[in-house]
């Protein structure tokens, strides 16, 4: 590999409707560089200036939609299938046409961007930050930048808004999780590593700068200086897999060194949030929306895969009004007057439409709130009873009784989880918030069972079953069937901190310290309050709902699996888990049902 780095930036101004800048060097403080493409309006005036979408991301400026997702990009809006089209980014064709200049860049240590390759780090966000405020100051830009993107790129948004960089006007976290512990890596304490996994190996680590045969896999160019060796490679990378495993609790390195403050961001902002993102970026994107110290913020709620809506006519007219209103000063909508437009904009899933099918969740009917959670929210309790029901009713005079699960058990060991049904409903009753699960749980050994079980993990779901009893799916991450909701707790991580601002009785806050751990003694009962992530549901007359409490993954997970070895061994984990009933164990689901009348 050259030791120098070499000028590979080229300009194309007559085979697209738009200029095309490739490797574009953009100078860092730390003495390094990050390359770039731009992609800029074409205009009769040499002076023009337009405002700028930024992209900053590990999966490879040049790598095509069609090369990275090839399933994916088939079923794009045609609008968006471009010879510049790249996954989750802004398309480049439709945003020059109306007068945007696209910049999207390689990560450090990805692409043609030299250096350590840190996926959501310091070094990431600092990147980042320079990388908006040169787009700012660029002779063809406007001043002002946006943020657009999904997933990673939406993640990310949040970090970089938080540290105000100049020139930025507004942000759209399109699915993009705002807590890198709570939401990404670790859910109630438990590693999510199946989907940290699978993101590393399949769209980050193949994208190494300086990896061998990157164009030959149509992983874009090959690195502009050359190859770097096997240890080389090994010496220039921090796997985002690692991290989180080795680091348990959020006052560890990985995590304490990119916790922010999401009342830092005051740039307006568009909160995009999927209900069927169960796992990964929905709660951040409520989350952000709620503590952003944004004067002018919004929370939109969409259905639907985590990669196709992105693109629909409809969606990308929503984004370029926003962005219109604060980058270029034509407000058609009302953005950027606070008041005018609704700040939540809900979709409602009610009915059975099936899952994965666009043109059926095209049903779900829209309705605008002034507020999140929606202020005349009921939280009602549905109780939970030892033979399974679950009902609106408290158990009374009941002799103390435990309901039992198996941790690790084998194919004669009983159930690895247990459900709680209710009775068809006799009305319809909206649900549409934030759910806590309160629950009395203990472990203990089995009978022969050599190892004693020193820690205990709850799985929660929460499923609809129609009037016939068929389960209602609704559309996961990957087009996968999801459940309503999911929730997750490690009982030695139960320490809730009520003292924190954001400490809710509808969203309880852990700190999740080193400090928080507490012990699991077989045979104590624990009272443990487990978050659901928030959902909406209407469940119509004779339709009924269902919680599953299980010791493991519970089915609607997809790729986001809680089952790394390391991080759920069996010598820890492994017992009958219980759920006590009686005098003083109350079991129950507080539910926000929203009254018919808005």
């Amino acid at each position: 590999m050259s030791t120098q780095a070499i000028n590979a930036h080229t300009i194309d101004t007559t085979s697209y409707p738009y200029i095309f800048e490739k490797n574009v060097s953009v100078p860092l403080k730390n003495g390094s560089f990050i390359r770039c493409n731009v992609y800029r309006p074409k205009t009769s005036a040499p002076d023009a200036k337009h405002p700028v979408l930024a992209t900053y991301g590990p999966y490879g400026k040049d790598v095509h939609y069609s090369h990275f997702n090839p399933p994916s990009y088939a079923e794009v809006n045609p609008d968006h299938k471009t010879e510049h089209s790249a996954w989750e980014t802004p398309t480049p064709s439709y945003w020059t046409q109306h007068g945007y200049v696209v910049v999207r860049a390689d990560e450090t240590g990805t692409g043609q961007s030299p250096g350590f390759l840190d996926t959501l780090s310091t070094a990431t966000i600092d990147a980042f930050h320079e990388l908006i405020e040169w787009a700012s100051e660029q002779t063809w830009s406007n001043g002002k930048v946006g943020l657009l993107g999904i997933s990673y790129f939406g993640a990310t948004q949040w970090q970089v808004a938080a540290r105000r960089p100049k020139g930025l006007a507004a942000i759209v976290p399109w699915e993009g999780f705002s807590d890198f512990y709570r939401d990404a890596c670790r859910h109630g304490g438990i590693l999510s590593n199946a989907g940290l996994d699978t993101i590393w190996k399949r769209q980050v680590g193949p994208n190494q700068y300086g990896l061998p045969g990157r164009a030959a896999r149509n992983r874009g160019d090959d690195t502009i200086e050359g190859s770097l060796s096997a240890d080389e490679l090994a010496e220039n990378r921090a796997s985002s897999e690692d991290g989180p495993r080795k680091y348990r609790f959020r006052d560890g390195d990985r995590f304490a060194s990119v916790n922010f403050n999401l009342e830092d961001i005051q740039v307006p902002l568009l909160s995009v949030a999927n209900w069927g993102g169960i796992l990964l970026h929905l709660r951040g994107n409520v989350q952000g929306y709620i503590h952003a110290g944004s004067e002018l913020k919004y929370l939109r709620f969409i259905v639907g895969r985590h990669d196709l809506p992105f693109y629909y006519a409809e969606e990308v007219e929503i984004q370029r009004s926003f962005l219109d209103a604060f980058l270029l000063g034509q407000d058609r909508v009302g953005w950027s007057k606070k008041g005018a437009v609704p700040p939540v904009d809900l979709i409602l899933r009610k009915g059975n439409v099936g899952f994965n099918d666009p043109k059926a969740e095209s049903q779900f009917l829209r309705r605008k709130e002034n507020e999140w959670p929606i202020a005349r929210t009921q939280y009602t309790p549905m109780f939970l009873h030892p033979d399974g029901d679950l009902s609106w009713d408290k158990a009374t005079d009941l002799a103390p009784h435990k309901v039992e699960y198996q941790a690790f058990g084998g194919a004669n060991d009983g159930p690895a989880f247990v459900s709680f049904t209710s009775a068809p409903f006799d009305s319809e009753k909206e649900i549409t918030g934030h759910i806590v699960v309160r629950l009395n749980v203990s472990v203990s050994r089995r009978r022969w069972q050599w190892t004693t079980p020193t820690d205990m993990d709850l799985f929660l779901s929460l499923r609809h079953l129609s009037s016939t009893g068929d389960e209602v799916f609704y559309t996961g991450t990957a087009g996968d069937p999801a459940p309503v909701t999911k929730g997750f707790l490690r009982v030695s991580l139960r320490k809730t901190n009520p003292q924190h601002p954001r400490h809710r009785p509808w969203l309880p806050h852990r700190d999740y310290y080193s400090t928080d751990v507490l012990p699991v003694i077989p045979n104590e009962v624990y009272t443990v309050d487990v978050e659901l992530w928030p959902t909406n549901v209407v469940v119509q007359k004779g339709e009924r709902l269902v919680l599953d409490i299980g010791a493991s993954e519970l089915p609607g997970s997809g790729i986001f699996q809680h089952n790394d070895p390391s991080d759920r061994p069996e010598s820890v984990f492994k017992g009958n888990n219980q759920v006590h009933f009686g005098p003083n164990y109350d079991n129950f689901i507080s539910l926000p049902i929203i009254p018919n009348s808005a």
